[in-house]
């Protein structure tokens, strides 16, 4: 019996995530075909994915990153997508604890759920940092992004969201660096 309850669950929750998708791309202005975007996030401790997405486990660091990114639509896997070009650069203001870096990526970010301006999804990429450290030895780093945004007016988006950097251990050094920030994209 358990089982069948279960798989309902499932069920409803499918049905509600998918039912919120629509085939508008809800990170663009309509009839626009780029976006610049600025964000600036917060480290929230170095390691495993729970300190990127639990609060409770968050360890603030002294690391602060500031970026840009230029975006255009696509879709993937019939879902409404974004392509984006990242610029960011990394402060570390004790340098006992924290690590400064330059970093250039592409990313894709794909809007997994959309309603009444609001969307939220997920994001992977490669990026190129200026340098190795003591957190994550090699320069490639991938970036993985969750967030949640709202449209703001017709075209401007704001969005919350939480990134995590690391090598998937390619190398002995990997504990990655753990973010959580805002963004403000504007679409033209």
């Amino acid at each position: 019996m358990n089982i069948i309850l279960a798989m309902k669950k499932i069920t409803w929750l499918f049905v509600l995530l998918v039912s919120g998708t629509v085939n508008a791309n809800p990170m663009f202005a309509p009839n626009t075909r780029n976006s610049v975007g600025i964000y600036v996030a917060q480290n929230t401790g170095h390691g495993d994915l729970a300190h990127l997405v639990l609060p409770s486990e968050w360890d603030v660091g002294p690391m602060t990153m500031v970026g840009v990114q230029y975006s255009q639509p696509v879709t993937f896997f019939r879902l409404p997508s974004r392509i984006n070009l990242n610029l960011a650069q990394n402060f570390s203001y004790k340098s006992a604890s924290g690590a400064s870096f330059a970093a250039v990526g592409v990313s894709i970010d794909v809007a997994l759920w959309s309603w009444c301006g609001w969307y939220a999804g997920i994001g992977v990429g490669p990026y190129m940092r200026d340098s190795g450290d003591r957190w994550v030895e090699s320069r490639l780093v991938f970036g993985e992004r969750a967030f949640v945004g709202k449209n703001i007016t017709n075209t401007i988006n704001a969005e919350i969201f939480t990134q995590h950097f690391s090598n998937g251990d390619f190398t002995d050094v990997n504990h990655g660096f753990n973010f959580v920030g805002l963004a403000l994209n504007v679409s033209f």
